[in-house]
């Protein structure tokens, strides 16, 4: 009886730390993970003055091209819808991803995302070799202002897909293991606001990079 009770007491007050006490201490959080969702926005907010800032950019010194080339010249648009169809296309299967978290389908979850990596990981490689073009050809970002906002821009929204890429690796190894417990779940939710967010900044990117450069 007394050996009952300190172990009782011994658990009380050194509990697991394993996965299953990390998800029952997330369970029990009176917000379900709402103040991590709202951080996570937070920072999306703040992402979004970075970008702003970067367009505002390339809206003054976007025209200014030293003699050098223009979008018209550099801009290959099939080239790039694919690079565009990639993404949209990526955003859709991590909707269906988030659908099967809503449904606990954990396999769906997995291919899901693992769509959503290739195609991500398809547009990324789509965008180096643009950028490996155009500085072969001479077109590089110390060629003219406009090339250095551009530059900037397109490489700075590269950098942010890729880091959502290691994210989402991380994330498919942490469901394969611990599966859809309430810290994944969130996290989860998290990478779907960073990655739909980045869609949102391709199409500014899109329309007024490449298609209105192309008319330049």
């Amino acid at each position: 009886m007394t050996t009952d009770l300190l172990t009782v007491e011994s658990a009380r007050a050194y509990p697991s730390s394993g996965p299953e006490s990390v998800q029952a201490e997330e369970d029990e959080r009176p917000d379900g993970g709402f103040t991590t969702v709202l951080g996570f926005w937070i920072y999306l907010m703040s992402d979004c003055i970075l970008f702003a800032a970067l367009f505002a950019t390339y809206s003054v010194i976007g025209r200014e091209f030293a003699g050098g080339p223009t979008g018209r010249n550099l801009f290959n648009l099939p080239y790039i819808l694919i690079e565009t169809l990639c993404l949209l296309a990526s955003s859709f299967t991590y909707g269906m991803a988030m659908l099967a978290l809503n449904a606990r389908k954990h396999g769906n979850v997995l291919a899901c995302l693992l769509i959503t990596f290739l195609l991500g990981l398809t547009f990324v490689g789509l965008e180096v070799n643009e950028f490996v073009r155009m500085i072969s050809e001479g077109s590089g970002p110390d060629r003219s202002a406009f090339l250095s906002s551009f530059f900037t821009l397109v490489s700075t929204h590269g950098l942010h897909v890729t880091a959502g890429l290691v994210w989402m690796a991380v994330m498919m190894v942490q469901v394969a293991r611990r599966g859809l417990n309430a810290i994944n779940s969130t996290r989860l939710k998290c990478l779907s606001l960073f990655w739909h967010f980045l869609d949102i900044v391709w199409i500014g990117v899109f329309t007024i990079v490449y298609l209105v450069g192309s008319m330049s």
